[in-house]
């Protein structure tokens, strides 16, 4: 006899449903993305609205990418140990107030120090969104999965100039960060019902010791790099102050070894491909920094773009990043990292490489093949990098490796910034009085104007108001075939940079999923234990 009886159906959950777990992560990235991307937009403004100078507005950025370089790893270690949820979710309120307080404040000094809180909120955001993916995507599907989340935060970035730069013309530059607000608000309201709280399987006392010894030794080493553009990498202080960093960080790897609680458990890097990977991501950030920060100096200080102009030119770089994700993802799927991470390294080497012919005249044919490989390029190491970092790392420590990989991507942007910054510096030091010789400028003119390199280095030209047109002619000539030899050396240094990266991908395998079934993870409110 048949059953007759209608079967209740019970709609799924939203914390069943993985999708609305990327959907929510995916917001924090965007909402981080876009903040950091618009920064660069609204600097001039803020310094004219601020009285600020230059000093101040370069603070503003690195108060945020310093806080946020040396608590990315601890920020993952408390999502593990009180629930990635729950530090997910404080990480989007905190950054949410502290970008609206960011708009109200009305001092630069204020401005500065929020930032800094703010990227402290955002290290509490960032590593556990990769954990958080982790805890409910098998293994076979969370490379799809951080595909996406590479093309959310490429998106955002992407978006950033362009909206921020309407925002900042049309409304305000405190606009822009008050755009987090509402994303922040969303981002809230959707994870309080639909995350999965998820942590460490044993609860244990905190690594003090181990999270004081890190954030100082970190925090020495990067302010240094920061620094030593004006300071000079051969000074006492940046020498003395890189050494004491490197020498707390030798104190926080004895630490680990001796404590049962390590901040972070150093037998993550005894798997050969999470310490390449997170190696490969450090250089293909140095590669990408050094590329966008300098070309985006070429099409503004040269070209005379504006910044959303100079954002639209760099937009095939944005765009095929975010369209790369998901190509990266199933390569990776087939193939395992190797393959992306190799060919995407060595196609944005070829672009770097192609960028050392660049000319002072140069149309924007020669710049937008060059934007397609390296979007390409760092879009399939990304997805393919994370993968390999976050699916060779047991399910308990996937916070702590979030945390990593994002140190290392702040750490890859510090050193790109700074070292090509260097690079380019000296290169016009030594070849700005040939340059303005050659260019016309008389000989007496020209040597009161070599002690200019600050200035030859963003672009720009040492003129005042009382040179003849002739004389502002040859100047601009003479300043910008500096500039183009110093962004020639750093685009083949970047390029060199890339390559070394490339020789390691083969290297590189997939996860074998330990940890992500079967791994006595606590997924609490209806996830599996």
């Amino acid at each position: 006899m048949i059953d007759a009886t209608p079967a209740t159906y019970s709609p799924p959950r939203l914390r069943d449903q993985p999708w609305m777990t990327l959907v929510i992560v995916a917001m924090g990235v965007i909402m981080v993305g876009i903040d950091g991307s618009v920064v660069a937009v609204a600097n001039p403004y803020i310094g004219r609205d601020l009285h600020a100078s230059l000093a101040d507005l370069q603070w503003v950025t690195n108060a945020y990418l310093l806080v946020i370089a040396v608590t990315l790893i601890l920020g993952g270690k408390l999502g593990d140990h009180f629930g990635r949820r729950r530090v997910f979710l404080i990480g989007v309120i905190g950054f949410s107030i502290a970008s609206l307080a960011i708009g109200l404040v009305g001092t630069i000094d204020g401005v500065i120090l929020l930032r800094g809180v703010q990227g402290a909120f955002g290290a509490l955001l960032l590593p556990n969104t990769l954990a958080l993916l982790r805890a409910v995507y098998t293994p076979e599907d969370l490379n799809r999965a951080v595909g996406i989340w590479v093309s959310a935060s490429a998106t955002a970035t992407a978006a950033g100039p362009i909206v921020g730069g309407f925002f900042v013309e049309h409304i305000s530059w405190q606009s822009v960060f008050f755009i987090n607000v509402p994303v922040g608000v969303a981002t809230v309201g959707l994870g309080i019902f639909a995350l999965l709280e998820s942590r460490e399987s044993e609860r244990h006392r905190f690594d003090i010791p181990g999270v004081v010894t890190l954030a100082l030794g970190l925090l020495a080493v990067v302010y240094a790099l920061v620094k030593a553009q004006s300071w000079g990498w051969g000074s006492a202080r940046t020498i003395g102050l890189i050494a004491l960093g490197l020498v707390l960080l030798v104190v926080f790897t004895a630490i680990e070894r001796k404590t049962t609680n390590a901040l972070v458990p150093l037998g993550i890097f005894q798997d050969r491909s999470v310490s390449l990977s997170i190696v490969i991501v450090l250089l293909n950030f140095f590669a990408l920094f050094g590329v966008l920060f300098f070309v985006g100096l070429y099409l503004q200080s040269v070209h005379g773009y504006s910044p959303v102009a100079a954002g639209v030119r760099v937009l095939p770089l944005t765009i095929t990043f975010a369209l790369s994700s998901n190509l990266g993802a199933r390569l990776t799927d087939r193939f395992g990292p190797w393959l992306p991470i190799t060919v995407g390294l060595l196609a944005t080497a070829a672009a770097l490489l192609s960028l050392t012919t660049l000319q002072v005249d140069s149309p924007y044919i020669h710049l937008w093949p060059a934007f397609v490989l390296i979007g390409l390029g760092i879009g399939l190491v990304v997805t393919a990098a994370t993968d390999a970092i976050v699916g060779n790392t047991p399910v308990d420590e996937a916070g702590v490796a979030g945390g990593i990989q994002g140190t290392a991507i702040q750490l890859g942007g510090v050193l790109g910034t700074a070292v090509c910054g260097s690079i380019l510096g000296a290169k016009v030091a030594g070849v700005l009085l040939g340059d303005l010789l050659a260019s016309g400028v008389p000989p007496a003119t020209a040597h009161r104007l070599v002690h200019a390199t600050a200035t030859v280095s963003q672009g720009l030209a040492p003129i005042t108001g009382s040179d003849s047109r002739a004389l502002v002619d040859a100047i601009t000539r003479g300043s910008h075939a500096a500039f183009m030899n110093g962004l020639h050396l750093t685009m083949m240094v970047a390029g060199v940079v890339a390559l070394v990266g490339a020789a390691m991908g083969p290297f590189i395998r997939r996860g074998s999923g330990a940890g992500a079934e079967g791994v006595p993870g606590e997924y609490v409110g209806g996830g599996r234990r």
